[in-house]
């Protein structure tokens, strides 16, 4: 595994400050499909008429945004998903007196190829909690470096659904998730746990879509492979921490990008720092 000291792997981090109106943070994450990651404060700010080469995937937290795209007045309130296509005109203001802050998602062409960009100018806002949940789940493991399986994951889940609403497909009833791929990713992330395997590798390994391999998984064993992954990463580096190595030589070992991405995750699952959880074992021996 790749190690790199910056807060994004392979990413290109800048955070601007230009006045106190205005607060700027991007960033490209090594996840297959997502060229930037946009996050931004404006209250004053307001975008001309602009195109992007990729898709424009927006959520607001706070405040809202007003524009115009393809000669119609839109606007984005924070309950909603926005998907803005490439090659289209749009410009954007604030649409409240505080101004807005937005979280951007720029996605490629292999989420939602050009077909799918006519029906997204009728239909650029969608009004779905779950989609919106989801897709601030992205951006909160996306900005954690060594989180991109879990990144990798939830995009295809969310390119999934935007696939759904604009071009939906015949319902054909629910079917039992498919064991014999669940148990071979299963397989497959117990051979690589300390690697890993990015989820397109590990569909093409498996001969399933991405979507259908994370389901078939998820159905199968209860947990989502991420989460299965670095629930074993972390029992392994109990044994470690156990075994008396320290925690930066633990993270490495166990297949962790660094110490505080191990014990970001530790402290999730078993409650306590891998610091404290040593000494507790060192306390308790007789």
């Amino acid at each position: 595994m790749l190690r790199d000291s910056n807060v994004h792997a392979f990413s290109v981090l800048y955070v601007l400050s230009v006045t106190p109106r205005q607060e700027i943070s991007a960033w490209r994450p090594q996840v297959a499909g997502v060229v930037e990651v946009f996050h931004a404060h404006f209250t004053e700010h307001a975008y001309p008429m602009h195109v992007h080469d990729a898709w424009t995937l927006l959520i607001v937290d706070d405040g809202a945004i007003r524009y115009d795209l393809d000669r119609y007045e839109r606007g984005t309130p924070s309950d909603t998903v926005s998907l803005l296509p490439p090659q289209i005109a749009h410009n954007g203001s604030p649409a409240t007196p505080h101004g807005f802050h937005k979280r951007v998602l720029y996605l490629d062409m292999t989420q939602l190829d050009a077909s799918f960009i006519g029906p997204a100018v009728d239909n650029t806002d969608f009004a779905e909690p779950v989609l919106r949940r989801r897709v601030g789940q992205l951006h909160t493991a996306l900005a954690n470096t060594g989180d991109e399986f879990e990144a990798e994951s939830r995009l295809a889940f969310i390119s999934e659904r935007l696939r759904e609403q604009l071009r939906p497909e015949p319902a054909t009833g629910s079917a039992e998730p498919d064991r014999g791929i669940a148990q071979s990713l299963r397989d497959l992330l117990d051979e690589r746990l300390l690697e890993g395997v990015a989820l397109k590798e590990a569909a093409r390994l498996v001969h399933a879509h991405p979507t259908h391999l994370v389901r078939a998984f998820s159905g199968a064993f209860g947990i989502a492979p991420h989460q299965y992954m670095m629930s074993r990463r972390v029992d392994l580096a109990r044994r470690l921490l156990l075994d008396g190595q320290p925690p930066g030589e633990v993270a490495t070992a166990a297949g962790f990008y660094d110490q505080s991405h191990l014990t970001r995750h530790f402290k999730r699952v078993v409650g306590i720092t891998p610091g404290r959880y040593v000494r507790t074992g060192t306390t308790n021996q007789w």
